[in-house]
């Protein structure tokens, strides 16, 4: 059987024009109840799934693992995680995988994440690294809204072009909007923004030759002198290089940037974050979910 060149694609899915946008939406609901944080509600649509959830420090803190059956996402593809944490729910959600966005013939891909927090409520939402192929187009939207007494922890991880491959992200366009609000007030509002683009890829004020880019923040907390700098020190202790990572405080909490060449070692700076948070809050470092190593 002959096939046509164009269709035979070794490192890409289906080119967009060729197939239907895909149209995902995943729906949970945590509760407490007696002294365990449980989904209540699931509910999803292909490509999207959860994983059953699994308690590896015990039954206070969920596990979820979100997973996408289809391998990554083409132009046109809209995927809508809502989640809502019920009052003094603990939930920590990942991924199985990195999330790899292909190249697009026009169409735009979206990802759009809310999460809404109850009183008391704690999200840590950590899902691994994001590929940007070249002349991918990807606009992904995070909004955590926050009552009383909640807080939330959040990461992303993002490589753009497959530089084992050579590849860099000079076509395309990448967009990530991140907002948290309690009530009316806004804690953090974080747009960023890369085309592609040769020439603000290598710009010391663009990526500086930098292929990979993560932001790690935890809002929703008042932040004392001595925790912040409890953090610096254990991200000191990570083995980052200090020209590659910076951590500041925020409205109400901390932010933590990096810009490098390694998705592993911004990841190992931000789990050596995420125990430091974690052992602050629970007076124990919890050990790493199975799907990190």
């Amino acid at each position: 059987m002959l096939h046509s060149p164009e269709l035979l694609l070794p490192d890409d899915r289906t080119p967009d024009r060729l197939r239907s946008p895909w149209r995902g939406q995943l729906d949970l609901t945590y509760a407490h109840q007696n002294g365990e944080t449980r989904p209540i509600h699931v509910q999803t649509q292909a490509p999207l799934r959860v994983q059953r959830p699994h308690y590896p420090e015990g039954r206070l803190t969920c596990y979820s693992t979100v997973v996408h059956t289809a391998g990554g996402i083409v132009g046109g593809d809209e995927l809508v995680h809502n989640i809502h944490l019920q009052p003094r729910s603990q939930v920590l959600i990942t991924t199985p995988a990195a999330t790899k966005v292909y190249r697009s013939a026009g169409p735009v891909c979206q990802q759009t994440t809310t999460i809404q927090l109850d009183s008391e409520s704690y999200v840590e939402w950590l899902p691994q690294e994001t590929i940007v192929f070249n002349a991918a187009k990807y606009h992904q939207k995070l909004r955590i809204n926050l009552e009383s007494g909640a807080s939330a922890l959040m990461w992303e991880i993002t490589r753009f072009g497959r530089t084992a491959r050579g590849e860099c992200f000079d076509v395309g366009d990448w967009r990530s909007d991140v907002e948290v609000w309690q009530g009316s007030r806004p804690l953090l509002i974080d747009r960023q923004h890369l085309p592609g683009n040769t020439e603000i890829l290598e710009s010391p004020h663009g990526l500086n030759g930098s292929p990979v880019v993560g932001t790690l923040a935890w809002v929703g907390v008042d932040l004392s002198d001595d925790l912040l700098l409890e953090l610096r020190c254990a991200l000191q202790e990570s083995g980052l290089p200090a020209m590659n990572v910076g951590l500041t405080r925020g409205l109400k909490g901390v932010i933590c940037r990096y810009r490098g060449s390694s998705s592993q070692e911004a990841r190992r700076g931000f789990v050596a974050l995420w125990r430091s948070i974690r052992q602050f809050r629970d007076g124990k470092v919890p050990p790493l979910p199975r799907l990190w190593y």
